[in-house]
């Protein structure tokens, strides 16, 4: 006995970037959606992206205004979007206004208003903006249930993709019939911050269809609505195979304390106080890579580019030429009302552009900040899901975190993230013979050995440069406040110490 074929439904684009990788590739044709939200929150204007992408003059679109907003008025607005394309209208998309119906008549009317306009037309997409102000009245519960289940079915024999539009509240979900009846549901918040907005997209029920669940950051822009998926558009890619190649930071000896450098698609963590070459160090980093062939990206949080770039070349790294050559990209990301998403969209447009094997955001400090108030309550969330993206498709991610100095006490972060990191190379301050010095510890290197070396460095015009052999004849160096274990050395230099020689 022959299994009988599954019913194929098509998937048709969203128009929205950033949502067909949310709904699972797109939307169900025939399906019978709501698209529900606070006023302001962008539902007219994401119900006019999927319009102008999927309607054509053999299968046009019928958008149904009632009272809200008259279509004039609606098309003066929304034709300031570049989605906007009037050689769609008339042809392809009809605007109706069912004002008069809805004001004079009832339920029964407005629906049979809607049926002798989709015979007209056999239309492949319609929309009803603003439902809900056809339903606020109803003679009775069953009315309206009764209503909603005749149009769905009408609309789905004439097999027509449908939206309909409304405000709602959240509380409303658990009783009003009309979420029973609707395949997809589109739930789109906004909420202040603090000084931030931040919008928010929920698919709370879409039928035969796998998609991301969650809460999805959306931003409306002269494009209209952009969505940025939680699993940053990188559900559908193949993992890059473990790779053993080691990548080099452009210092020789810290190479030799990392086993011959990082390894490839490793996440490695720099920490240290202000002024310890964090940056100077990742710098280095990004320009070795480049010297190599290997693309890379600068997301900076606290520096402009020029800034950063006029830096570099203070240390004798030209990041200018790269930049004008397509090998490097700089991204200044610092508005005050970031989510992780869209930066982490930003980071993989330019990933993908130039195909960077590199990556420094500096610094985790800076990113923070930038962040809206809400995301920064998840950082350590955010960060695990950037961090599993990225490396993923193999590229090298090192970051800056800048922690507070103490001297009884040797963190490595401020953000308990080091569970995150393959790779945490500690930078800090030490007080030896009246002088602040600077030491260097590789911690941690997550499948592979490293020295154990605590070495002394300077910050020159070459960059970070490693001093001598490891220090000896010292005692809590890593607290910062090391003493001599042998003061009687006659071999002691009284200028740098014991077990210390500068380089001249």
């Amino acid at each position: 006995m022959s299994t009988p074929e599954k019913v194929k439904i098509n998937k048709l684009p969203t128009g929205v970037p950033g949502l067909d990788e949310i709904v699972g590739g797109g939307l169900p044709e025939f399906s019978f959606n709501i698209i529900a939200g606070a006023p302001g929150s962008g539902k007219t204007t994401l119900a006019h992206q999927f319009v102008f992408a999927n309607a054509t003059p053999e299968r046009p679109a019928l958008y149904f205004t009632v009272l809200g907003e008259s279509a004039i008025k609606m098309l003066r607005y929304q034709q300031q979007y570049t989605f906007f394309d009037p050689a769609k209208l008339p042809g392809s998309i009809r605007f109706i206004n069912l004002s008069q119906v809805v004001l004079e008549k009832d339920l029964g009317a407005v629906l049979d208003q809607i049926t002798k306009e989709v015979e007209k037309a056999n239309p492949g997409v319609v929309v009803v903006d603003s439902f809900r102000t056809m339903v606020r009245k109803p003679e009775s519960d069953m009315d309206l249930q009764s209503f909603i289940q005749r149009l769905a079915l009408f609309l789905a024999s004439w097999q027509a993709t449908s939206f309909l539009i409304g405000e709602y509240a959240e509380e409303e979900l658990r009783d009003n019939p009309i979420f029973t009846v609707a395949d997809g549901l589109f739930w789109l918040r906004q909420t202040a911050e603090r000084n931030s907005i931040v919008r928010k997209l929920q698919i709370i029920k879409l039928r035969g269809q796998d998609s991301v669940p969650g809460l999805h950051t959306f931003r409306i822009t002269n494009a209209g609505v952009q969505a940025f998926s939680r699993t940053f558009g990188l559900s559908g890619h193949a993992k890059n195979p473990p790779s053993h190649r080691r990548l080099s930071f452009g210092v020789p000896e810290l190479d030799q304390m990392l086993g011959g450098g990082v390894r490839e698609g490793d996440s490695v963590l720099i920490a240290g106080s202000s002024g310890t070459g964090k940056s100077v160090l990742a710098t280095q980093f990004i320009a070795d890579g480049i010297r190599q062939g290997e693309p890379g990206i600068v997301a900076v949080f606290e520096e402009r580019p020029q800034a950063y770039a006029e830096r570099a070349n203070s240390l004798g790294l030209d990041l200018e030429t790269p930049q004008k050559d397509g090998k490097l990209e700089i991204l200044y990301l610092r508005p005050l009302d970031l989510s992780v998403d869209e930066t982490m969209h930003s980071i993989l447009d330019a990933v993908r552009k130039i195909g960077a094997k590199r990556l420094v955001i500096d610094s985790l400090a800076g990113f923070e900040m930038a962040l809206s108030p809400g995301f920064r309550a998840d950082f350590r969330e955010s960060l695990y899901r950037m961090i599993f993206a990225l490396t993923g498709i193999g590229v090298t991610i090192l970051s800056t975190v800048e922690v507070d100095e103490s001297f009884t006490e040797f963190p490595f972060s401020t953000y308990s993230i080091s569970f995150l990191t393959d790779d945490i190379i500690r930078l800090r301050y030490v007080s030896i013979d009246g002088e602040l010095r600077k030491i260097m510890t590789v911690i941690k290197m997550r499948g592979g050995n490293h020295a154990k070396d605590i070495r002394e460095y300077e910050i020159t015009s070459k960059g970070v440069v490693i001093l001598g052999n490891r220090l000896t004849n010292y005692q809590g160096l890593i607290t910062g406040i090391p003493v001599h274990s042998d003061r009687s050395d006659p071999k002691e230099s009284p200028s740098s110490g014991p077990g210390i020689k500068r380089k001249t």
